[in-house]
């Protein structure tokens, strides 16, 4: 292993738990799906068109395989690679990953930890896949084999760390799929304790404390998935919802109890996108292959939570790409093997209300009453989107190879990456 900080703290810092009621920091991007983990973002400023030669670049660097998203907090940039070859289907790959912060402004590098990491089936793009998770002054990470780790995330001092497949006998790769390309759940925290699949009967779920690593609860004997669990809040009761290899589950995140349980089995645990949660009680999820997309309505009542399907969809896919929801309607591009739509549906309905081509595979984020679309072919794209149609205000070729990463927004600045480097555009009003 290595360890190489460019600055070190002088004294250790205080770090305490990230509670239910607590809110980011203003900017700041501290984990999956950004600021309230739905990829939508509230500001404001951004152009409705760009120059030319697309939005203006603060800074550019290599950066090196993988698809784990990027963090933003005081300053500094947070996110995981692998070196390799990142146009062949074949690699090589080096066998060890690393853990990187930035710094915001320049991308120079300021800490750097690097450890063992088997190569998988990369022919799809190598990992790591998960993208990490900031509470306080800790960051969290885990990586393509189910190593977990704990930094400080100014020193980059390891803090714990855990091997689950050495220590709690998980299996090493997804138990169904044929392609086996590592780990991609994205961890979650509740009060003073974060959450990830891990598998293996019993285990499903496990919850660490955040202080020391030390494991509060294990639960469930489902599948795991590659998908990201999401904190819900069911009539006054805090849940986090699993989209797990067959099924759709939530848990009480105190104590890992197992509350309610829905079908949704896409036939090979390729579950991937984060369940999207609004405030009418609606649940959202959508894989492909063998499924497509639903919602159920949870309601709790005499502490118990019943689940409704409202309807059912295998004409809509959204493979393993994010969708959001504005307002009724839920936006996210429809695909398997080959081509794509940007497609529009109603969440209480289900009902397609359109369909666009032009665009591959895309990952989304909504911000200033704006869609900002990361195409997987490279191309970054702007547009207006209503229940009656999509107006597509610019676009442009922003990297060379695939790109199955969501962006970054914090405040005017995008952070973008691929498979070859990472990127610091502004998207702001430019003065003339």
């Amino acid at each position: 292993m290595k360890w190489l900080p460019t600055v070190v703290a002088a004294a250790a810092l205080l770090m305490g738990p990230l509670h239910a009621e607590t809110f980011p920091p203003e900017g700041a991007w501290l984990q999956w799906g950004g600021p309230d983990r739905n990829f939508i973002v509230e500001t404001t400023g951004l152009a409705d068109k760009w120059p030319d030669s697309g939005p203006r670049e603060i800074w550019s660097r290599p950066l090196g395989n993988g698809h784990s998203a990027i963090l933003a907090d005081d300053g500094r940039l947070y996110t995981m690679y692998r070196t390799g070859n990142a146009q062949g289907r074949e690699g090589p790959w080096l066998g060890e990953e690393t853990v990187v912060a930035l710094d915001a402004a320049t991308g120079r590098t300021l800490w750097e930890y690097g450890y063992p990491s088997v190569v998988q089936d990369f022919g799809r793009g190598a990992g790591p896949h998960s993208t990490p998770l900031i509470v306080g002054d800790r960051l969290f990470t885990i990586g393509s084999n189910k190593k977990f780790h704990a930094f400080d995330k100014k020193t980059g001092e390891l803090l714990w760390s855990h091997d689950v497949v050495q220590e709690l006998g998980a299996p090493p790769l997804s138990v169904r799929p044929i392609v086996k390309s590592g780990y991609a759940c994205s961890p979650a925290a509740y009060k003073d304790l974060v959450m990830c699949f891990v598998g293996g009967p019993g285990q499903s779920v496990v919850a660490f404390r955040q202080h020391d690593g030390s494991i509060a609860w294990k639960s469930g004997h489902f599948l795991a998935s590659g998908a990201s669990p999401v904190l819900i809040d069911v009539d006054g009761q805090d849940q986090m919802v699993f989209f797990a290899g067959s099924l759709i589950a939530g848990l009480d995140p105190q104590n890992g109890e197992v509350l309610w349980a829905h079908v949704h089995d896409a036939g090979n645990d390729f579950n991937f996108s984060l369940p999207i949660w609004g405030d009418d009680h609606i649940l959202f999820s959508s894989s492909a292959y063998q499924s497509g997309s639903r919602a159920i309505r949870l309601e709790r009542s005499d502490n118990v939570t019943t689940t409704e399907e409202l309807w059912f969809s295998n004409r809509t896919k959204f493979q393993f790409l994010n969708a959001v929801r504005v307002g009724d309607t839920v936006y996210g591009t429809h695909g398997e093997r080959s081509g794509a739509f940007l497609t529009a549906l109603d969440i209480k309905t289900g009902e397609s209300l359109w369909r666009h081509r032009g665009f591959a595979q895309s990952t989304l984020l909504y911000a200033d009453g704006k869609l900002i679309i990361m195409t997987e072919n490279g191309e970054l794209a702007l547009a207006r989107v209503r229940r009656e149609g999509v107006t597509v205000l610019d676009q442009t070729q922003l990297f060379d190879t695939r790109s199955w990463t969501v962006p970054t927004l914090v405040s005017t600045t995008l952070y973008a990456r691929d498979r070859e480097k990472i990127v610091a555009l502004d998207l702001g009003v430019q003065e003339r």
